[in-house]
């Protein structure tokens, strides 16, 4: 399932969301395989930011082949403006507001974002000539979660108690009704990538475990967890990232295989917070960490695994990286960037890394 430089080399891909953690390191390995990447996203939202300090906004010998534009997905005549403009022939919609926390605190601007942004991107691509694929990134979250000891399947009930599970429901919903009803008929192959919980390096939002983590334990402070036993399909950055490469590559090759898709590790090997956090904490000995009380906050979901069977069929994808290879590497990256190491470059060891294990 590594990337395909072959097939990756001179594509002309939309990449929405650049800026976001995800985003910039997509955006920095379709560089690598020889893209030629238009990003179109809000400027960074957290300071510091992986997009700036991987350079990824600067046309330069060591940032070759993205060309970087500041636009909102809710405004649709500047996002069709700018998807005609890069000509693309491979979309990959990562653009969100895609965390559970600020959906509530923010409702509304949760489900224009993921909702209507999306509805804008997929009708600026009808009738758009030469583009043949478009992934569109949701979330473990999209299932009507029963909190029962079930992995999730790709054909189980939509749903969502909180508005950014919900809002990346009705993405799903937004999704195959352009596909059914103009996209598919246009060429154009879409298909949804619903991705477990994401960890790696470069990620300085708020309410994310790890980002929380390094900012209290680099400083001394008591790490405060909310919901220590909550379950999740933990996995590093690359994994999802290479799925959608090659989920857009075989809907390249093969139309037919347009739907939806989970990725994540095996079901069996979801873990807890705290075992995430304990896994963490070997990096920063010193550190300290206070478990709270579950029922605190706002409704988060406390078990949640999905059932990636149909990934591994159908595209042959794979998780390469165990959780604490997965873990290991994050802290790694953290550690090493806070003690003066270039981003880029421990983002591309990463890589190297990734594509290199048998």
């Amino acid at each position: 399932m590594r990337p395909d430089p072959d097939f990756w080399r001179g594509k002309r891909v939309l990449l929405t969301g650049h800026t976001g953690f995800k985003g910039a390191w997509l955006a920095l390995w379709l560089q690598r395989l020889g893209a030629q990447v238009t990003g179109v996203a809000l400027p960074p939202a957290t300071e510091p930011n992986l997009f700036t300090l991987a350079q990824l906004g600067q046309a330069s010998p060591a940032s070759p082949g993205i060309e970087s534009h500041f636009c909102d997905i809710r405004s649709p005549q500047a996002l069709a403006m700018r998807v005609r403009a890069a000509r693309p022939e491979v979309v990959l919609h990562l653009a969100a507001q895609a965390l559970v926390r600020p959906g509530y605190a923010a409702p509304l601007d949760t489900f224009s974002t993921n909702v209507m942004g999306t509805a804008h991107l997929l009708d600026a691509l009808r009738g758009l000539a030469g583009v043949r694929v478009a992934v569109v990134v949701t979330t473990d979250k999209v299932y009507r979660n029963r909190e029962w000891a079930y992995p999730y399947r790709e054909d189980d009930a939509l749903g969502g108690h909180d508005p950014y599970s919900a809002s990346k429901a009705a993405t799903e919903l937004v999704t195959a009704s352009y596909r059914d009803s103009f996209l598919a008929a246009q060429g154009i192959a879409v298909a949804t990538a619903r991705a477990g919980n994401v960890i790696g390096g470069g990620d300085w939002a708020q309410d994310r475990l790890l980002p929380d983590a390094v900012r209290a334990w680099e400083k001394g402070a008591t790490l405060h967890i909310r919901r220590p036993q909550a379950t999740r399909p933990w996995q590093h950055v690359l994994e999802p990232l290479a799925a959608y490469l090659r989920l857009a590559q075989r809907l390249w090759e093969s139309p037919a295989l347009a739907g939806a898709y989970n990725f994540g590790p095996l079901p069996h090997e979801a873990a807890t917070v705290k075992n995430v956090i304990e896994l963490a904490s070997t990096a920063y000995p010193a550190s300290a960490t206070s478990y709270e009380n579950e029922s605190e906050g706002p409704h988060e979901a406390g078990w949640l695994a999905l059932e990636t069977a149909h990934a591994r069929q159908v595209l042959g994808v794979a998780p390469h990286w165990s959780l604490n290879t997965a873990v290991a590497r994050t802290m790694n990256w953290y550690r090493q960037q806070h003690g003066g190491a270039d981003a880029r470059a421990l983002c591309l060891a990463d890589i190297d890394a990734w594509e290199a294990r048998p």
